[in-house]
């Protein structure tokens, strides 16, 4: 029985690497995926019989999605997600969900005979990650949930308000960063962010700019 890791002690520095644009896992959240590739398919099933474990990454440059070359240059910083749960289609594709556990930076691409690509990684500067209280302190909660409630009406969806009471503020900003409409620039900037503050201001920042290009106004955020 795979159980879900508690601290990187637990966890192999060689992970098998899912690179896709655009793609954005957090610690704290969950991200459901269609996997539908045979080299990914393949993937699925080795970590089933594993760890569990993968290593979710952005390619550097977003013109594909999912980048068929092998040697398509990645991102050196990505986030390691366990699969929670898996449902095997008739059509031999998955639908997964992931828990993002923490981020990691590439050491080095292994060679391997997977059709998936294989990295060895290093966890240690982002050990905090496991734990949602680290730097929340520092994290203006009102403000934040000021600016989403007001960007929430600007782009039109929905959320869960009354829901946010019972969530911890890591978790809430991790949330609305992964639900967050951006490009891959902007996820990979959310995802490198060096604090949950510093997060969450990038998210403000981010759409107070969106907002004022369509003229909305939003509460001010103090930021200089």
């Amino acid at each position: 029985m795979n159980i879900r890791p508690n601290s990187i002690a637990e966890i192999e520095n060689t992970v098998p690497l899912l690179p896709l644009s655009g793609a954005l896992l957090l610690p704290h959240t969950q991200r459901p995926l269609l996997i539908f590739e045979p080299r990914y398919v393949a993937l699925i099933n080795d970590i089933l019989t594993k760890n569990r474990i993968l290593g979710l990454i952005q390619p550097e440059s977003n013109a594909e999605e999912s980048p068929k070359n092998q040697e398509t240059p990645l991102r050196k910083i990505g986030s390691l997600g366990y699969l929670r749960a898996f449902e095997e289609q008739t059509n031999g594709k998955y639908v997964v969900v992931l828990d993002g556990l923490s981020r990691f930076e590439i050491l080095e691409e292994l060679q391997t005979k997977h059709p998936y690509r294989v990295a060895k990684i290093n966890m240690a500067p982002y050990a905090d990650d496991f734990d949602p209280q680290t730097g929340i302190e520092h994290v203006d909660r009102e403000e934040f949930l000021a600016l989403m409630r007001t960007y929430s009406n600007f782009a039109n969806f929905e959320f869960d308000w009354d829901g946010i009471k019972d969530i911890d503020t890591t978790q809430l900003v991790n949330m609305c960063c992964v639900m967050s409409p951006y490009g891959a620039i902007e996820k990979q900037a959310l995802l490198e962010a060096t604090s949950i503050n510093q997060r969450a201001q990038t998210l403000i920042a981010l759409a107070e700019m969106e907002m004022a290009k369509a003229g909305a106004n939003g509460p001010a955020s103090g930021i200089q």
